[in-house]
């Protein structure tokens, strides 16, 4: 009876790690939903590519509170999802939990490092898009005047807003930087009002181009800008066309890449943990040019942005990390 038990729970351990290391994609997006427009919906776009590519199914979660994160996490390493993304920083502290649990699934997180051998880590340089769009906005404004929303007042938020604010101050030395964050939880990523109300203030200052890093509430930020006849720029997805002709581009943070490769590699067996940074040169991140936006963005601006680009990727310009010193020197 002893030798058959054992048995039985070889057989059983052999069993759940072969469903581990089985293909089953799944994704948990972050507060706000996968039809954010913006920084969830990339990830969305991304798993939504793999499948038309592929013909494989994935399976997703829309947390609804902080809570949620381990329990969506552990349910689809228990079901044999395989790999699974967690979309946001904020699932760190329960992937680190439940990748400990599952060695043998592979995990992803996106926006922090989680330094676990089953965990792949991916980062982007969020300051070198933000400088881009920065440069564009300076050069766009009429008025020498911009703005900035941002989310959840975090490091990885001030890291946009540095960056960006870096791209207007060495276009044009004498302009006028505005910035406000939404709130210092979760719920600032989903509160376009007091999104409008922000942008509303800041364009009483005399803002004629605002950008937001907001997640759901920067929607309110594109709508007010818009409602008042003034220039938005949209982040992470391309925002263009939500309000054509009054989105001057859209900040690209390639999540979408990101989720599609890690799927990719999961299946071809090129899986590798560890973390990865994204920047301009890796086609992490970039800025969106489109019908919807065309007819704003001149020669001078695209030749502007193009040589700022190239420039980045050389080292010649180097756009400051807020994450690494905590400050804006601009």
């Amino acid at each position: 009876m002893k030798r058959y038990i054992l048995g039985v729970a070889a057989a059983t351990l052999l069993s759940t790690t072969a469903m581990a290391e089985e293909f089953a994609p799944a994704v948990v997006y972050d507060l706000g939903g996968k039809f954010d427009k913006s920084f969830n919906e990339a990830a969305y776009t991304g798993a939504e590519r793999f499948k038309a590519e592929t013909g494989v199914e994935y399976r997703d979660f829309e947390i609804q509170n902080d809570s949620q994160r381990e329990q969506a996490l552990r349910n689809f390493a228990r079901r044999g999802a395989n790999p699974v993304i967690a979309i946001g920083f904020s699932h760190a502290n329960a992937l680190e939990k439940v990748a400990r649990e599952f060695p043998d699934t592979k995990f992803a997180i996106v926006d922090m490092v989680v330094e676990l051998p089953n965990v792949r880590s991916i980062l982007f340089k969020e300051q070198e898009g933000s400088y881009i769009v920065g440069k564009l906005a300076a050069m766009a404004s009429e008025t020498g005047k911009v703005g900035f929303v941002g989310g959840m007042d975090i490091p990885l938020i001030q890291k946009f807003a540095c960056g960006y604010k870096q791209g207007v101050m060495e276009t044009n030395a004498d302009a006028e930087v505005f910035q406000n964050m939404t709130g210092t939880t979760g719920a600032a990523w989903t509160d376009p009002v007091k999104g409008g109300e922000l942008a509303r203030s800041q364009m009483d200052r005399g803002a004629d181009v605002i950008y937001h890093a907001a997640g759901g509430t920067g929607l309110g930020v594109l709508q007010a800008a818009a409602d008042a006849g003034k220039l938005g720029i949209g982040v992470d997805s391309n925002q263009n066309a939500l309000h054509p002709g009054q989105v001057l581009t859209s900040m690209l943070k390639r999540v979408d890449v990101a989720v599609e490769t890690a799927f990719k590699d999961a299946r071809d067996g090129n899986w590798s943990s560890g973390f990865y940074t994204l920047g301009l040169a890796e086609g992490g991140v970039d800025w969106a040019l489109d019908e919807h936006n065309e007819a704003l963005i001149t020669d001078e601006m695209k030749e502007a942005v193009a040589q700022a680009r190239a420039d980045i990727v050389s080292g010649k310009i180097e756009v400051h990390d807020y994450m690494a010193t905590k400050d804006c020197p601009f």
